[in-house]
């Protein structure tokens, strides 16, 4: 990013508009937000299964995101509503919308193809068709107190597979690259057409210069911006790991859990349910197994495939 819109990172609210692309593109959020102070007050809107996911979708849920169902009809008046308790929020805040409405598959991209051959429509090579709704109610209802958006472009390199949560688990690193310009708010249309059209040629855009970073290896001309690794979540890190461990240590000498062969099955069954919380997290967090779409509105199987 350039230079100006890395001193402005997190001392303003914005609006966040992203590419989908692989399945802990969360995840980079969140560390982009932690390195940039505002981790507490990085907020997204999510499809409503999310909150149940155990640990990261609780914590998403007391985070007060905004969870919708995916149908315009009840998720109309969600985001007014979400949007209307983030207007006299007490820091600034990110608000995060994957305005392709899910993650990035070879599936999905045909289907996306197909669609917008039979509408006219610029064919997408290396993303999904944005679904304008949800970012032209973001906009009529946040300009007057939020007075950018960030584009970010999320790219992974071509020889390397997608990263994915089960990967990084088990030790594999991953390359992720992300571009991030900044939009005043003011820059955009007034009216609803007029934003949604605006959000179409971004992506349209996105769209080409991911077709250049994955021809010629060029990844944009501007500035690397170097975020560090801030001592302050070492040490927070570091803390709570202690508290817990000896949280854990002093409860199994109080409780004497270990010395019975009750206490021994207790603590198994335990470790099973934390295992199958995880497995559970891992196979929500693939694209592969992602949910579909069910609010875009009666077609043809190559629509409604399209919105998977």
């Amino acid at each position: 990013m350039d230079s100006q819109t890395f001193e402005m990172m997190g001392k303003e609210h914005a609006l966040l508009i992203c590419n989908h692309r692989s399945d802990i593109d969360w995840l980079v959020g969140w560390v982009i937000a932690q390195r940039a102070g505002c981790l507490g007050s990085a907020l997204a809107i999510m499809k409503k299964e999310a909150k149940f996911l155990p640990v990261v979708g609780w914590s998403m849920w007391f985070s007060d995101y905004v969870f919708v169902d995916r149908c315009w009809a009840k998720d109309e008046n969600t985001l007014k509503s979400g949007f209307e308790r983030l207007s006299d929020f007490p820091m600034p805040f990110w608000l995060a919308l994957f305005v392709e409405g899910t993650r990035f598959t070879q599936a999905k991209l045909q289907a996306a193809q197909e669609y917008a051959a039979s509408r006219g429509l610029p064919l997408p090579r290396n993303v999904l068709l944005p679904r304008t709704k949800g970012f032209v109610s973001a906009v009529t209802q946040m300009r007057l107190y939020v007075p950018a958006i960030y584009d970010c472009t999320v790219a992974v390199p071509s020889n390397q597979k997608p990263p994915t949560l089960l990967r990084l688990l088990r030790g594999q690193p991953a390359i992720v690259k992300l571009q991030i310009k900044r939009h005043s708010m003011q820059e955009l249309p007034e009216t609803p057409d007029g934003i949604a059209q605006w959000c179409k040629d971004l992506f349209v855009t996105k769209d080409a210069f991911l077709e250049t970073y994955h021809g010629k290896d060029l990844f944009g001309t501007e500035q690397r911006q170097d975020i560090g690794r801030p001592i302050k979540s070492l040490l927070v890190v570091s803390f709570w790991s202690c508290l817990l461990v000896y949280g854990v240590v002093e409860f199994f000498l109080w409780s004497a859990l270990l010395t019975s062969w009750e206490g021994v099955m207790i603590v198994v069954a335990a470790l099973v349910l934390v295992t199958l919380a995880m497995q559970i997290l891992i196979q929500s967090s693939e694209s592969e197994r992602s949910t579909p779409v069910e609010d875009f509105q009666q077609g043809s199987e190559r629509e409604r495939l399209l919105q998977k």
